[in-house]
């Protein structure tokens, strides 16, 4: 199924497992689709007469203060937790339900739990359900305590890896993200760290040599993770483990947000055994200490927990035979709504990537002179960044939305405008998966931001006349003092915010009422509400005129520029386009110096010789059913191997899945 109809069939699913198990938990994967389908399907659920709870990382519903060090709200409270998973349907992420039940299973008393024990798990309905049991599959959940201080060595060892050279001293294995020393380079390391045996137990260097090595070849700035005010932030590229600490005997748990191959900044997340220390020291930053796993579970195990498990997706059915055998669920492919008319380019692939990328900035001015609006999808910052500099020597214009935190904070407004006229976007593996690219544009956001920045932009007209007034007047003067800091920029915009979400929530009538209610004491709110709803009927007249004028030009262009290692996550990229019957078309442009190809040991220079032989020239591509057969192979060959990591995570989880039944029945019996 590939229609945004998903959620709301997930909705009408959630209705009847509550009518036949009375308990059920509906799992997206943040905490805005958690409270956003929370809302919208609560609705009908609770005229049904049914309870509906949201669990979430931050309370959205709490009094809003938005700060430079993180967002509006606050964290749930056990109290609130446990309330809401006693509601007839909850609505959660991923994240909070497995880190819950981890967080559960080390209370130390009955009364701290806050699923509903002895049986937490009854049904539950996984929306993007292929993200969650397969991409993120990789990645147990942790909750970790602090270790010993060991920050001193990990500098010393990353200094040693400089002195290391690849295929002299060490080799790599790109595949799993391995290295090993050779004979010559243990001899080296031994003696720069005045060592007799780097494996020595009283004195051991060889973890952090290895870390260190791992961070130097493996973890790229700029694509991997970024650096910002002095610390080492992921971008989340590729799942790894997902690290909590354990302070003062209190189980801290980091903010953590676990939407997969986004492009993301993990603002709370570090890489565990000690990879995220060896990239501080590589980068000369300050040392955070180690830690060690007191807890772990992996996400195909904690689902099987459950006895009734579905979930709906639009990508699952080339990971069919993985759903069967590892859950026992078959996969149900249902008809789209409408006619999926999207038009799938042949693949075109270059020897070198300066090929690839001339011809991908060749294309996006192409369709840049039609009036198409084109989404490009990249696989790092750094390519979103090459790009960008490649169109804006050609002067086209275009926004960017990767890691960067300038860019991040326009996120709604880039993607709201992605499906216009003449738009161009650069997204590093495009966030806001499930959402629909409009064409035309997006007119509750359009209309949003053009309200917030006409009440800001007034905002500060107003306050200058109020300081100009104050060096002149002394009773201004006065109120100013008194009064004047009551209300910081910070919360004025919070005040906007709300108000046009009041907009979005009200009836006009209802708003119309509350401004005559209101005039003399509280008016600010209800009256920019309605302003935005004044706005929003402007903005949906001109994105749907917009909107025909794109589809009559042939809708959203897609052009991903490189393999990924599954299947799914280029159809995700696809299916950007085309949504709802809606034309479009995609292109996928790959080179052979692309990750991929190195990493599961393709023969590039094969096909760099055919290439040339067809073509006589390196930068031209080539396209044809013999290529696409190799792309094809190459990635079920890596669907293999990630399946097989997969595996053997459940197989170590189901060791301790024999008797943990046993410890939970004890642990919470009154």
């Amino acid at each position: 199924m590939i229609s945004s109809s998903i959620n709301q069939r997930m909705g009408y699913c959630g209705k009847l497992a509550q009518l036949s198990l009375r308990v059920a938990e509906v799992v997206t994967v943040n905490d805005y689709l958690a409270h956003r389908d929370a809302d919208w399907m609560g609705r009908v659920h609770r005229f049904l007469g049914l309870s509906v709870g949201l669990i979430q990382c931050v309370d959205l519903n709490f009094p809003r203060k938005p700060t430079k060090s993180g967002p509006a709200g606050r964290g749930m409270t056990a109290d609130e937790r446990r309330s809401n998973y006693r509601r007839d349907i909850t609505y959660t992420n991923n994240s909070e339900l497995g880190f819950d039940y981890l967080r559960d299973n080390l209370a130390g008393s009955s009364g701290q739990p806050v699923m509903r024990w002895p049986r937490p798990f009854h049904f539950a309905i996984v929306d993007e359900v292929d993200s969650v049991l397969i991409d993120e599959g990789r990645s147990p959940l942790l909750i970790s305590g602090e270790a010993s201080k060991d920050a001193a060595r990990y500098p010393v060892a990353a200094k040693v890896a400089e002195l290391l050279v690849r295929e002299l001293h060490y080799t790599v294995e790109l595949k799993d993200n391995s290295v090993e020393l050779t004979e010559q380079g243990i001899a080296l390391a031994e003696m720069a760290l005045e060592t007799s045996d780097l494996w020595d137990e009283n004195d051991p260097w060889a973890r952090f040599v290895m870390n260190a090595l791992k961070a130097k070849e493996f973890y790229r700035r700029d694509v991997e993770y970024i650096v910002r005010n002095g610390k080492v932030f992921i971008i989340n590229e590729i799942i790894l483990h997902l690290t909590i600490r354990m302070l003062f005997g209190n189980i801290h748990v980091d903010n953590l947000t676990m939407s997969l191959l986004t492009g993301r900044v993990e603002e709370k997340r570090r890489w565990s055994g000690g990879i995220h220390q060896a990239v501080e020291a590589k980068e000369g930053l300050k040392i955070e200490a180690d830690s060690v796993v007191v807890a772990q579970i992996t996400y195909q195990s904690l689902f099987k927990l459950y006895p009734k498990l579905s979930g709906m997706t639009g990508t699952a059915k080339t990971e069919e035979n993985e759903f069967l055998k590892m859950f026992q669920i078959p996969v149900i492919e249902v008809p789209t709504n409408l006619p999926n008319i999207r038009n799938d380019l042949p693949t075109l692939a270059f020897a070198t990537a300066r090929g690839k990328w001339e011809h991908v900035r060749e294309e996006v001015e192409s369709m840049y002179g039609q009036g198409r609006p084109v989404l490009v999808g990249s696989t790092s910052v750094e390519n979103s960044e090459y790009l960008s500099d490649l169109l804006r020597e050609r002067k086209i214009p275009h926004n960017v939305l990767n890691a960067r935190p300038k860019y991040a904070v326009r996120e709604a407004e880039i993607v709201a405008q992605a499906g216009r006229k003449n738009s161009i976007t650069i997204a590093t593996n495009m966030a806001g998966r499930g959402t629909d690219i409009i064409l035309g544009g997006n007119p509750k956001v359009m209309s949003k931001v053009k309200v917030r920045a006409s009440s800001l932009a007034l905002l500060a007209k107003t306050a200058l006349m109020v300081r100009t007034l104050v060096e002149t007047n002394d009773v201004a003067k006065y109120v100013c003092k008194s009064k004047g800091k009551s209300h910081t920029y910070q919360q004025a915009k919070s005040i906007i915010s709300e108000s046009v979400e009041m907009g979005q929530s009200t009836e006009k009538e209802e708003l119309l009422k509350r401004v005559e209610e209101q005039s003399e004491m509280h008016p600010l709110c209800p009256s920019i509400a309605l302003a935005y709803h004044s706005v929003l009927k402007d903005c949906e007249e001109h994105c749907s005129n917009e909107g025909w004028e794109v589809k009559k030009l042939g809708g959203l262009h897609v052009i991903g520029t490189s393999l990924h290692e599954s299947r799914r996550i280029d159809n995700q990229l696809r299916g950007r386009a085309g949504r709802q019957g809606d034309p479009g078309s995609t292109r996928f442009m790959v080179s052979l110096q692309d990750e991929i190809f190195q990493k599961f040991s393709y023969d590039t220079e094969w096909a760099v010789k055919l290439i040339s032989r067809i073509n006589n020239n390196e930068e031209l591509p080539i396209e044809g059913s013999v290529i696409v057969k190799q792309l094809l192979g190459l990635q079920i060959n890596a669907e293999k191997y990630f399946f097989g990591i997969r595996k053997s995570l459940v197989e170590f989880d189901e060791v301790l899945e024999v008797m943990l039944p046993c410890f939970e029945l004890l642990l919470h019996l009154e």
